[in-house]
């Protein structure tokens, strides 16, 4: 459909993901609004469905539990979490705001009531000393080496603000590894799962997405393993 005040056609469009049991039957669908024309924020990445997937094949553990998305964008991963019965509070940088009001309307969208919160990784405001989680998610946050540093030191703060807390995140292995590596041992944190990506997708998701994904489950070092 095209935009009659503007010389280009628009180029937003709806994306439907399933979410189905052991037998591949459709439990429920998560919508999207996705416009190709903006940033990296208003598109579903190849991470965000792989952390989609595990959240929803992990739904047990997630169901009450205290969500926050960093860097949500279009937020499929915090929108199924609150599909299962998390409370999720959905977060990206604060000056986005065209992806924040898009987070809303996803919601709106799905029927989901999620809390929608601008958080700039890095910066130290009212907006993160609210926050609880019991599990953190981020979808392809290490995407931007510049940027590493400031995701764990927020990450790190979010993880000693509430103790025992999880920050499971999805991300192409890129060459930064090893600066992950480095990273998470200057802020005192350990990766306690690492998994193939594509270990556990079905296989009608697999088959559209492309990559060497790998799924992080990482948590502070406690002083007694110090």
């Amino acid at each position: 459909m095209e935009d009659d005040d503007s010389d280009e056609p628009a180029q937003t469009t709806m994306s439907r993901h399933e979410f189905c049991d052991d037998d591949e039957n459709p439990v429920f669908s998560i919508y999207i609004i996705e416009n190709l024309k903006e940033d990296y924020g208003l598109f579903v990445w190849p991470c965000s469905v792989v952390l989609a997937e595990y959240v929803w094949q992990q739904r047990e553990r997630f169901s009450g539990a205290n969500v926050v998305e960093l860097g949500a964008g279009t937020s499929l991963p915090g929108l199924v979490a609150a599909k299962v019965g998390a409370q999720v509070t959905l977060t990206d940088d604060s000056s986005r705001l065209e992806v924040l009001d898009n987070m809303r309307r996803v919601c709106d969208i799905n029927k989901l009531k999620c809390d929608v919160l601008g958080l700039t990784w890095g910066i130290w405001d009212s907006s993160i000393f609210s926050l609880r989680p019991t599990i953190i998610l981020g979808a392809d946050v290490l995407y931007d080496s510049n940027a590493f540093d400031d995701l764990f030191a927020s990450v790190t703060f979010l993880l000693q603000n509430s103790p025992g807390s999880t920050f499971i995140t999805s991300y192409h292995n890129r060459s930064g590894h090893h600066l992950i590596e480095f990273l998470m041992v200057k802020w005192g944190l350990k990766c306690v799962k690492l998994l193939d990506g594509f270990s556990f997708l079905p296989s009608f998701k697999a088959s559209g997405l492309s990559g060497n994904i790998q799924l992080a489950e990482i948590a502070l070092i406690s002083k007694d393993n110090a």
